[in-house]
């Protein structure tokens, strides 16, 4: 056992997809780093105008921890935690674990998602959510007509998708890379917002077990939402063609 927690042979990558999360990045690294000195961060930054990508790219030449992608443009979350997922199979990662770049998820919530996955007597968990919808959990900063938003898609996304899961949309989750290892990536259509709820909905099919802990859900400080109404909508979309293919299955 190491003195941050973890076992010997466990190792953790965290995947931060990144647009314009210049004056978030830095803080949020060094909270990382102080709950689990031992464990990997990837920054995949979609070439963000604020010169995040810039800022890590100088970082990483003094924390050999730190891993970073560039990608030419803004390419959408879901297809960066992809990219990230396929990274962590490749390089024989334990666990990943999804964190948004805002500091909105606590990162020192992280040994609780850990904990969850590793936990004896209890089957361990193969996808741990960070969850604000179960006891213990919330948001903070948030106006009603988006908390509103948020229960309503989640309500639609586990009527749907049949996951039995009171957060299908949150980010901040715990993979056990092997589960990922079962996922035809060809099948994934999702880039946006709805890869959330597609992942998932494809790790169920596959035989893993979700679970959810409680976090609390804190809105940006600095910066903006990359939340828009066409993500919403798209999203929407996707969940619908996913949940008519549970049920009939002949969708896409």
């Amino acid at each position: 056992m190491k003195d941050d927690g973890l076992v010997d042979d466990e190792r953790i990558l965290i995947v931060i997809a990144t647009y314009n999360e210049r004056d978030n990045l830095p803080s949020l690294l060094d909270v990382v780093w102080q709950v689990l000195p031992q464990v990997d961060v990837l920054v995949i930054d979609d070439n963000s105008p604020d010169g995040t990508g810039r800022w890590v790219a100088q970082e990483k030449r003094e924390r050999p921890q730190l891993h970073y992608v560039a990608r030419p443009s803004k390419q959408g979350l879901g297809s960066a935690v992809g990219l990230a997922m396929r990274y962590a199979i490749e390089k024989g990662y334990t666990y990943l674990v999804n964190l948004d770049g805002d500091l909105s998820h606590d990162p020192r919530d992280l040994p609780k998602l850990i904990e969850a996955a590793r936990r004896e007597g209890d089957a361990p968990c193969d996808v741990v959510v960070g969850s604000r919808y179960v006891p213990g959990g919330g948001t903070k900063g948030w106006p009603w007509h988006r908390r509103l938003m948020s229960r309503s898609i989640n309500t639609y996304s586990r009527l749907l998708l049949r996951l039995e899961l009171r957060d299908c949309s949150g980010g901040y989750r715990l993979f056990r890379v092997a589960v990922l290892r079962r996922i035809d990536w060809t099948s994934v259509r999702a880039t946006g917002y709805a890869f959330h709820e597609e992942l998932l909905w494809h790790l169920k099919r596959s035989g893993a077990k979700l679970c959810e802990v409680p976090i609390l859900f804190t809105d940006r400080r600095r910066g903006s939402s990359k939340i828009n109404l066409k993500e919403v909508f798209v999203a929407l979309w996707r969940i619908f063609q996913l949940g008519w293919r549970e049920r009939f299955g002949n969708a896409s």
